[in-house]
């Protein structure tokens, strides 16, 4: 696992230990990037399941300004840290361990405003659809901000979620990327 294009590009990423978490391979983080865009020039990324950080990190190095991970689990909030400390650029990341459900809580009471939420829960533990209701009502993306959401194929998310619209969807092996924006 690597850091694909940017400033901290082919740096080593490590992973998450065990089998709790499921990385964001570097084909489909490349992908991904490639159709949100290959560079930025600033902006906030969310990482709402973080596990190793890879996605945040590759955001940040392809020229977000700003990273905010979230994970529940301690071994991937200690990965994340690691992971991080390898950019040297720690003030460029901002770290919760909390479940995802209360960190859009949080960020809405905080009247947080993000231009790309990035969504990969367990694909086990579906609920997208609702944080993407939450994330609606909440108002927490910026307005031509966007959502990125991984799944599998076993994953059926409509075209059109409740205020929403699919923008771009793409499959690769098992895995499928998503980007919605907000209708309107």
């Amino acid at each position: 696992m690597r850091v694909v294009s940017g400033k901290f590009g082919s740096r080593s990423l490590k992973p998450v230990p065990g089998s709790k978490t499921r990385p964001t391979t570097d084909k489909v983080k490349e992908s991904l990037f490639n159709m949100i865009g290959p560079f930025f020039n600033g902006g906030t990324f969310l990482d709402l399941y973080a596990g190793s950080g890879s996605v945040a990190i590759e955001a940040v190095s392809r020229g977000i300004d700003k990273a905010i991970l979230v994970d529940h689990q301690y071994l991937a909030i200690k990965t994340i840290k690691e992971n991080v400390e390898m950019t040297k650029e720690k003030d460029s990341f901002q770290v919760y361990k909390m479940d995802s459900d209360l960190a859009l809580e949080k960020f809405s009471n905080d009247n947080a405003k993000f231009d790309f939420i990035f969504l990969d829960p367990p694909y086990k533990d579906q609920k997208m659809v609702e944080q993407l209701e939450y994330i609606k009502k909440s108002s927490l993306l910026q307005e031509n901000g966007i959502v990125i959401c991984e799944t599998d194929d076993n994953v059926n998310l409509q075209d059109d979620v409740d205020g929403f619209s699919l923008i771009k969807q793409k499959k690769y092996g098992i895995t499928i990327i998503s980007i919605y924006k907000i209708k309107g």
